[in-house]
């Protein structure tokens, strides 16, 4: 015994002679409550907002981390503990909560153009009368690196920045945030979006193991299995699923001929689907075994399917990365397609470089956003700080740990979470511009998880003529809104109003 804790003294005190890390400067504060009202859709909602950090202890008691939060609680509830509870987040890696907290599901939401675009500065945010707050209370999480979230010390960023530290870090948030606002009973929900998909399929997996089962998961813009959308050598997967969402963004800038541009977007992508992975992928398939005659037939179909020249197909030897389609699509105009969303339409300097200079539509939403939650963060929610608000941390991105060197695949662990709790419902939500997880590649891997027939029911899907963050644009949000509430109020047993 008196071994034992002297190795607990040495530990928490560290070794003689060592250099002693240098520890970070933390956010430091405790949740902040607030209480607001808002007008959302002809009703007052009254709601406490709760704001701050809750640290990651180590088995020693010391913090090694801290997961800064934002939450919301409507007014007027009389069993707290039966309401719905949502857990949100976005992905990256990287990525803060920033993009659906106040561009869908908050009660605030950062003011953009009808359509989406960039407004004048300065910028602002409204009141969100689209915001899920009706129906669940909300916890927006900032994962390690993203917000004023912060690992105590450099050496353990490592712990938290890889697949494997991401999921048992967020669960472990999840695990403290029900323990200690005692929501272990409430119908539980997770919402993510990209690779937020990636991390709340393998949450849902993580945590089914560990006593917490989710009612429902809502996926944002899915990313199950990286390897389908990453364009990496010796793999044709990407280049077949990718073309329906090129045929979409050469459809909605015009560039198909007349005879496909008077096809209804839906009926158009449907017959490219299908197309893609028929002859197309027989094709891509034969490789260097491909005669000549049946290349020049499919590069003139690929090419009339994309609004892209029959001879640049074939130079691309039938292969269109991403990046290539964004700048080549509209090179003649000096203009380049999103990423993100190819309705947007990015300026370039020059016609002859091979990829975009930028992805126009993450440039448009950062500084909006940005501005606005910085001023809502402290004007509203009372937080103080001088540390940076890390919207979009490349650091992070570029440092992160995939499992074993590979791309992970939580289809599998989504798979396993649905049967081992067959209630739990999957709505997804998808848009039809979005180049970063396009439709076609979400429905390969829904279509590749292997889910007992017994429960493909339980997924559902919708379309919205949008892009990756398809709210942004206001119809596509007032559709997805009325999508989610029917799925919760489903999910959740019809428990998501308040008493």
């Amino acid at each position: 015994m008196t071994e034992q804790k002297s190795s607990i003294e040495a530990k928490k005190a560290g070794a003689v002679g060592e250099p002693k890390e240098k520890v970070r400067k933390l956010l430091g504060i405790g949740p902040i409550e607030t209480s607001h009202e808002i007008s959302a859709r002809g009703r007052k909602l009254a709601y406490t907002a709760r704001a701050g950090a809750i640290p990651l202890k180590d088995p020693f008691d010391e913090t090694e981390a801290e997961i800064f939060f934002t939450a919301y609680e409507l007014a007027g509830v009389a069993d707290r503990s039966q309401r719905p509870l949502t857990f949100a987040f976005n992905g990256g890696p990287g990525s803060s909560s920033i993009w659906l907290h106040m561009g869908a599901l908050g009660p605030k939401r950062v003011v953009m153009e009808k359509e989406g675009w960039m407004p004048a500065p300065p910028y602002r945010y409204e009141d969100n009368a689209h915001t899920w707050l009706d129906q669940t209370d909300l916890v927006f999480i900032d994962p390690v690196g993203t917000g004023f979230s912060r690992a105590a010390r450099e050496d353990l960023d490592k712990k938290f920045w890889s697949f494997k530290g991401d999921i048992e870090s967020v669960g472990e948030f999840i695990r403290l945030y029900l323990t200690r606002y005692k929501r272990w009973t409430s119908p539980l929900f997770l919402a993510g979006e990209s690779y937020g998909t990636t991390r709340a399929a393998g949450l849902a997996g993580h945590l089914v193991d560990r006593g917490v089962a989710f009612n429902g998961i809502v996926l944002i813009s899915t990313a199950l299995d990286l390897a389908a959308i990453r364009f990496m050598p010796g793999s044709d997967l990407p280049y077949q699923l990718f073309v329906p969402t090129y045929t979409a963004t050469a459809w909605y800038h015009g560039r198909l001929a007349p005879e496909l541009q008077k096809r209804s977007l839906s009926d158009l992508m449907a017959e490219v689907k299908a197309w893609s992975e028929g002859e197309l992928t027989l094709a891509l398939m034969k490789g260097d075994r491909l005669p000549a005659d049946e290349r020049r037939s499919v590069a003139e179909k690929l090419a009339a399917y994309t609004g892209l020249d029959p001879d640049y197909v074939l130079g691309t030897n039938l292969r269109v990365n991403i990046y290539r389609f964004c700048k080549e699509l509209l090179r003649e105009e000096r203009r380049s397609v999103g990423r993100l969303d190819s309705r947007f339409r990015g300026v370039e300097a020059l016609t002859v470089t091979e990829r975009p200079e930028f992805d126009p539509s993450m440039v448009a939403i950062a500084p909006p956003y940005t501005s606005a939650f910085n001023h809502y963060v402290r004007a509203e929610l009372g937080i103080e700080t001088d540390l940076t608000y890390e919207t979009l941390n490349s650091t992070v991105n570029e440092s992160w740990e995939w499992e074993k060197g590979s791309m992970p695949a939580t289809g599998e662990a989504l798979r396993s979470a649905m049967a081992k709790n067959p209630y739990m419902k999957v709505f997804v939500g998808q848009g039809y511009y979005d180049l970063a997880t396009p439709l076609f590649a979400t429905e390969y891997m829904l279509s590749h998880m292997n889910v007992d027939p017994a429960f493909r029911e339980n997924i559902e899907m919708e379309c919205y003529e949008a892009g990756h963050m398809f709210y942004l644009d206001q119809e596509s949000l007032a559709t997805f809104r009325a999508d989610v509430e029917r799925f919760l109020a489903s999910a959740a047993g019809g428990r998501a109003g308040p008493a």
